[in-house]
């Protein structure tokens, strides 16, 4: 079985995701007169690297932020492989959640 975990924590999001190979990212012109569309971009996996643009974490945590936003991401698959499933999720509260 596998588990969900979700956070806000600057620094438990950027150990995984750059414990599994991806980067801050935005998608591709949709910066105008806002931050633009965040994403986790795992570069290795995608056939799709021209929609994207790396963004630095400093920039990412702003948005991410500013949107009060949570990160719903997943450690491993039920057959134990590593996983890059995440989505970003509304805030719930201020405190740290596992489900």
């Amino acid at each position: 079985m596998s588990t969900a975990k979700q956070t806000h924590d600057h620094n438990e999001i950027k150990s995984w995701v750059e414990n599994q190979g991806g980067v801050p990212a935005i998608v591709k012109g949709t910066d105008k007169n806002e931050g633009g569309v965040l994403r986790i971009h795992f570069p290795e996996h995608s056939d799709n690297n021209r929609n994207f643009e790396e963004i630095d974490w400093d920039r990412f945590f702003d948005e991410f932020d500013s949107n009060k936003l949570d990160f719903l991401y997943q450690e491993t698959k039920a057959d134990g492989e590593d996983s890059t499933f995440h989505k970003f999720v509304e805030r719930e509260s201020d405190n740290h959640i596992e489900t």
